[in-house]
Formats: C-alpha cells, sequence, structure tokens
C-alpha cells in the first residue's frame, strides 16, 4: 500500500534509509532540512500489507524523484506516482531500484555513474588540500562569479539562470557549501557540497577553467571539502564517470559503493 507520509512518519522513514545512508543522503538530508510539509517537496511510502512495514520511499524534489527499496516494492505504483506530478523530469537512485521504475516509464535518456564514499580522514587529504592558491568559502555575493566559470564546462549542461538558482538557495539555506579559488579576480576553481545532513554530504559541481587545468586546483579542493565533512562527522561521497576523476578520487581515499542511474522523462 503507497500513502503519503508526513512527520508521524518519520521514525519508520530514518530507520528504513539509515539502513544505507550514503545512498540515501539526498532523502535524508531534504527531510533534515525541509521536512514533509513543503510546497516542492512530497514523500511517498510503500507499506507491506501484512505487517504494515514501511519498505520502500519515494521522493519528489521539484521535478525530480528518487526511490530507494529494501527488497521487492510496488514499482508501477511508484512510476504512476512520478507521471501524475505537474513536472515530472526525471528519476534517479541505485541503479537496481531506478531499473525497477523504469519498466513503467517512457524513458528519454539514461545516464549511469559511479558512486563513491571517503569513510575516513588521511594522510594525503591534508597533503593535497595545501595550497599555494587560497581557498576561500563562497558566500551569496559570489554565485555571479563561480556560475560564470561553470557557465563554461560543457560537461554540466545547465540553464545559467537555473544553475544561479540552485546555487544560491543552496548557500541561503545551509544545505550546502561552495570552496573556489581565484586568480586576477576571477574564479578559476570550485567545488560544492549538496544535501549535508548529519550524516553526509555530496561533493558535486567540481569544475577547473580550463586554462589552469592539471595543476592540481579541483583534487585541493576535493581534499579540503572532503576533510572538512569527515571533520564533522558527515562521510562525503560523490559521482563520477571519468577515468581521470576516478584516479583523482581513488588517491584521496574515495572507495566505488555501486552506481546511480539518472533517466530523464
Amino acid at each position: 500500500m503507497i500513502r503519503k507520509l508526513g512527520e508521524a512518519d518519520h521514525a519508520p522513514l530514518m530507520t528504513l534509509v539509515s539502513k544505507d545512508p550514503a545512498l540515501n543522503l539526498f532523502i535524508i538530508g531534504d527531510v533534515e532540512n525541509f521536512g514533509f510539509e513543503q510546497e516542492f517537496m512530497e514523500l511517498w511510502g510503500d507499506f507491506r500489507e501484512e505487517d504494515g512495514q514501511l519498505i520502500a520511499v519515494l521522493l519528489r524534489f521539484y521535478g525530480s524523484f528518487i526511490p530507494y527499496a529494501d527488497g521487492p516494492f510496488d514499482a508501477a505504483g511508484f512510476a504512476a506516482l512520478m507521471q501524475a506530478g505537474p513536472k515530472f523530469e526525471m528519476v534517479s537512485g541505485s541503479a537496481e531500484t531506478v531499473q525497477a521504475v523504469a519498466e513503467h516509464l517512457n524513458i528519454r535518456k539514461e545516464k549511469q555513474m559511479r558512486f563513491a564514499e571517503l569513510r575516513e580522514l588521511n594522510s594525503t587529504l591534508d597533503t593535497t588540500a595545501a595550497s599555494a592558491h587560497a581557498i576561500r568559502q563562497a558566500t551569496t555575493d559570489d554565485v555571479d562569479a563561480i556560475c560564470s566559470l561553470t557557465d563554461q564546462i560543457e560537461e554540466f549542461d545547465n540553464n545559467p539562470e537555473d544553475s544561479r538558482s540552485s546555487l544560491r538557495k543552496t548557500l541561503e539555506t545551509g544545505t550546502g557549501r561552495t570552496y573556489y579559488m581565484e586568480q586576477d579576480g576571477k574564479v578559476i576553481a570550485t567545488a560544492s557540497t549538496a544535501a549535508e545532513s548529519s550524516m553526509s554530504a555530496m561533493v558535486v559541481a567540481v569544475a577547473t577553467h580550463p586554462a589552469y587545468r592539471g595543476r592540481g586546483l579541483a583534487s585541493r579542493l576535493v581534499a579540503r571539502l572532503s576533510a572538512d565533512m569527515l571533520h564533522e562527522g558527515r562521510t562525503p561521497c560523490l559521482f563520477y564517470n571519468d577515468p581521470q576523476a576516478a584516479l583523482i578520487y581513488r588517491k584521496l581515499g574515495y572507495q566505488d559503493i555501486g552506481f546511480w542511474t539518472m533517466l530523464y522523462v
């Protein structure tokens, strides 16, 4: 049985998603930061008929959906909820769970990335984070300067207006942070976190200006972000699909824990 979740469901929801906190960092972070009653966010749960136990959850954050299931679940029911929404754009999550839902959707594009996490501090983080360039933490005043860099990164494929709005909201709500380096008054490298919760955080939007690549700037920013997360008791996680990025992240101590699939409709 699928029904909408509310504050009274907080305990069983956290019991379910805490079985795999890294995989569920978006669900955990959004619930901790925004609760259950928001116009841009909704949660549904699939409850087992025989004992009423919560076995799966579906998060909507604006037009994006994330399902998580601990075993078999009503994938068709979740797909129907997504399609009934006013602005269904994409669904993402662990490969197995997303593929179960995909059987009931018309998919335009699929993207799969490796999912990695860093569980403990190590000497490489401290060494890599040391930089001749000063590392600064962004405020909302820095949004345009940072997005002027990320606008140039082809892999990001972001709408300039949306990227500025998203970064500004993240910084305003404290659900993430951005570190950056400057040269001659321009941002030349940046890295951010998103979905920060009491347990974890996602490292995102790692970028270096094309003219400054090959100098290890992004590695230093990721190392500083990751070390700060671990010192605060959070496990940093990230997605990647670039072999060169894999070498960098593994050197810092990140280990693959699975695949994250994104489906666009």
